[in-house]
């Protein structure tokens, strides 16, 4: 199945009339948290895109509109161009912002690069219930049948008795901004086994959501499979897991990922300089 622009599209496009003036254009930029904007005409027609450094060249200029220093014409695509082909588009000429256009022109949407990430991480969540799904029917040789649903957070039986309180504040942040990876469950008779993405479904419910997207694993012969103790029900038991409250949250160390990621930043907050340290002690 191809992967289209509008399933990853942002929708409600932050946007300049090409009658704002460049005073009016600088302030909104500056509170925003982009490095430019599409310029629409009267009608919602895109007539181009103006970035910060097109703005500061006029900037003794306030009162002239955008109009009178805009060049017309830009790098679009529309709905329904493929995802692979508008990231080929934004790589090639180093865009981080696409706006998308309908077949009369008009602005309906804008894909950003970090859109293209986390499309990246999305279409990998299939693959990790896909194998998942052939190691339970190797292991317990029953079939198993996969589907993506909703799932309620407060009846997830964990699996990792652990999260790390950095990781937990980034997918918080991942979820304030639409990025809902869907996380990995086994339904086992009125059980709902979480195996992968417990910083997910910790951050959702403190955020108050009471349903996480997830990838839904189910046995095909249910009756011979709610007989057999899984491993994952096995360190759900020996750890005393029964709900998400569960879990212990770390906020003395960091996730493995950010404790690699951040060991550069805290030798030079520690008084070291690039030239003193070896490049061995590099991560």
């Amino acid at each position: 199945m191809i992967v289209r622009v509008r399933d990853y599209m942002i929708l409600e496009v932050e946007h300049f009339r090409s009658t704002t003036t460049i005073r009016e254009a600088i302030a909104q930029l500056t509170k925003s948290r982009h490095h430019g904007l599409p310029v629409t005409d009267p009608d919602g027609r895109l007539i181009g895109f103006i970035s910060a450094k097109e703005l500061l060249r006029h900037a003794d200029e306030g009162d002239t509109p955008l109009s009178r220093i805009i060049r017309p014409g830009t790098y679009t695509a529309y709905p329904e161009t493929g995802l692979d082909d508008a990231a080929r588009i934004m790589f090639r000429f180093g865009l981080r912002d696409l706006p998308i256009i309908d077949e009369q022109g008009r602005l309906c949407g804008v894909l950003s690069n970090l859109d293209i990430v986390r499309s990246h991480f999305e279409r990998a969540s299939p693959m990790k219930a896909d194998t998942l799904k052939r190691l339970l029917s190797e292991r317990y040789g029953l079939p198993f049948s996969s589907r993506r649903g909703l799932v309620p957070i407060s009846r997830l039986t964990p699996t990792q008795w652990k999260v790390f309180e950095d990781e937990l504040e980034g997918r918080r942040y991942e979820l304030e901004r639409g990025f809902a990876e869907p996380v990995l469950v086994v339904e086992k008779g009125d059980k709902w086994i979480l195996v992968d993405g417990h910083h997910r479904a910790l951050a959702a419910r403190e955020m108050g959501l009471t349903q996480l997207q997830a990838f839904i694993l189910t046995c095909d012969r249910p009756e011979e499979f709610q007989s057999k103790e899984t491993g994952f029900e096995r360190i759900a038991r020996e750890h005393h897991l029964t709900t998400l409250s569960d879990i212990e949250i770390d906020r003395s160390s960091h996730h493995p990922l950010i404790e690699v990621t951040t060991q550069l930043l805290r030798r030079f907050e520690g008084g070291s300089s690039p030239e003193s340290s070896s490049s061995s002690s590099l991560p």
